[in-house]
């Protein structure tokens, strides 16, 4: 079992300058990816306004993720379909990329269809969906079950954020003092204690923390 992860870029057409669009997702994945290293290959630029990314198990996916959504700018938001399942690398000549297929990427794509149709419907706020291959077992699909409850509430939390919270909370993630952060920010301790709590910063926090424990099994 392997997880495949397809992400693109919600808004992109209505971003003013696509090119300084792209620098910042970049910066904001490999910032993240320096902060929390879990993926076996991280997310990386694929074509249009897609990126692709590997991850060993689902929890090590969902940590990465959210310190991904927390790391980027203003204005800029990912869409992520995770898949559950098999991957085969296809074998090509000697001066060719190497390229995967299998159950995994078919369910990433399948449930990133779904984030779409998600959003234009009932859960606007919704970012991450998980569809397991259907060789899975019942096992895991309960478990997918949970963890797409759990990333429904997720996603309604983090995106109601405004974009110094989701720093505090990013700096937080990584074991920085609310000091640090206030100084950081220009701001009171107070101010920050009282931006975290207004944010359901230590739901996210929890949670995260959960994740990386599962990442580290």
């Amino acid at each position: 079992m392997s997880i495949a992860v397809i992400a693109d870029i919600v808004g992109s057409r209505r971003l003013p300058d696509r090119s300084a669009a792209q620098q910042a997702f970049d910066h904001a994945v490999a910032r993240a990816e320096h902060d929390l290293p879990l993926a076996q290959e991280p997310l990386r630029a694929t074509a249009g306004d897609e990126f692709q990314a590997r991850y060993p198990g689902l929890g090590a996916a969902l940590a990465s993720l959210l310190l991904v959504q927390l790391a980027l700018p203003e204005g800029h938001e990912l869409r992520f379909g995770i898949g559950v399942g098999e991957i085969r690398e296809i074998a090509g000549g000697p001066d060719s990329p190497k390229l995967q297929d299998g159950p995994a990427w078919w369910a990433a794509r399948k449930a990133i269809d779904t984030v779409h149709a998600r959003q234009q419907r009932a859960v606007p706020a919704t970012r991450t969906w998980i569809v397991g291959a259907p060789e899975e077992d019942d096992g895991m699909h309960t478990m997918i079950d949970l963890a797409n409850a759990y990333v429904l509430a997720r996603d309604e939390i983090v995106t109601r954020m405004s974009p110094r919270e989701r720093r505090l909370v990013y700096g937080r993630a990584l074991g920085r003092t609310q000091a640090a952060l206030a100084e950081e920010e220009g701001i009171t301790q107070p101010a920050v204690s009282q931006a975290l709590a207004s944010a359901g910063a230590a739901s996210v926090l929890l949670g995260l923390e959960a994740l990386r424990g599962r990442a580290r099994t």
